[in-house]
């Protein structure tokens, strides 16, 4: 009996539980993904610590609102790493994780494609699937089949 009061009373106030409810407009999706930025702002990459389950799950939230709702442009992997470090406001040297100034430059420069490595560096630091900088690789090993 217990359990089904503590539901009554989180349906009564659903507000206090928003992050964690179904995105069902930009104005829900946009607080959420500020929401998710915080919490891995103070938790950053320490999984016992109790909000790290909500980043997985607000993270499922905002990839499911943005694959009904924002369509990844079919661009390959360099000019979307573009397009994500000019909306974040970005510079090379702040993606040590995909690898030195020269190497963003040429990934940026399409002289170099991104690796499996650093594709999932770039999902998680952007919380998009990966598939969406796998285009290029995709199409290169079906011209080389």
């Amino acid at each position: 009996m217990k359990r089904h009061n503590t539901v009554r009373v989180a349906l009564r106030n659903p507000d206090r539980y928003a992050p964690l409810l179904a995105i069902r407009n930009q104005r829900e999706y946009d607080a959420a993904v500020s929401h998710l930025h915080r919490l891995v702002d103070e938790v950053g990459d320490k999984p016992s610590d109790p909000r790290y389950r909500f980043i997985d799950t607000l993270s499922l939230l905002i990839e499911a609102y943005d694959e009904a709702h924002h369509a990844i442009p079919d661009i390959s992997g360099g000019a979307l790493l573009k397009f994500l470090m000019e909306q974040h406001e970005l510079s090379q040297s702040d993606l040590p994780d995909v690898g030195s100034q020269g190497v963003v430059s040429e990934i940026l420069r399409g002289k170099r494609e991104l690796n499996l490595r650093q594709i999932r560096v770039l999902s998680e630091r952007f919380g998009i699937p990966a598939a969406a900088f796998l285009t290029e690789i995709e199409d290169k090993r079906a011209v080389r089949s």
